[in-house]
């Protein structure tokens, strides 16, 4: 399977994407502040991950205490998830997902955690491996 998540608006404390699934757009994202890290360097919690191609895997967050999605190898990063939330606080350097119908927030993002989690566990199930880029 191969996520692709288009980042559409680089705000001063989020980032706004869209997240594609095979081509097929699945939902929007938030992510923290975008920073040219070669520029103004990372700060912990606030600050997006690079632009590139990672691979991910569905593992058990110790802290959600669920499954969700993992992007390994993130460059300066360390427990990126894929997981839900609404704002930009919630963030902590991860990818939510939701719908951006409101400026600065997502809604409904459990449900669109859910759509996501189904898709790629049946991906998984199939035998694929499964990656995201990021642009």
């Amino acid at each position: 399977m191969k996520l692709k998540l288009i980042r559409t608006a680089k705000k001063a404390d989020y980032t706004i994407g869209h997240l594609y699934a095979d081509e097929q757009y699945v939902c929007d994202t938030m992510e923290p502040t975008w920073r040219d890290l070669r520029r103004e360097g990372k700060i912990w919690g606030r600050t997006a991950i690079p632009e590139g191609k990672y691979r991910v895997f569905i593992t058990k967050s110790k802290k959600m205490g669920r499954w969700l999605p993992l992007l390994w190898q993130v460059p300066g990063f360390e427990g990126i998830r894929i997981h839900a939330g609404n704002y930009p606080k919630e963030t902590q350097g991860c990818i939510l997902v939701g719908w951006n119908r409101h400026k600065g927030t997502l809604s409904n993002s459990r449900t669109a955690l859910h759509m996501l989690m189904q898709r790629m566990t049946a991906a998984l199930d199939r035998g694929e491996l499964i990656d995201i880029e990021i642009c």
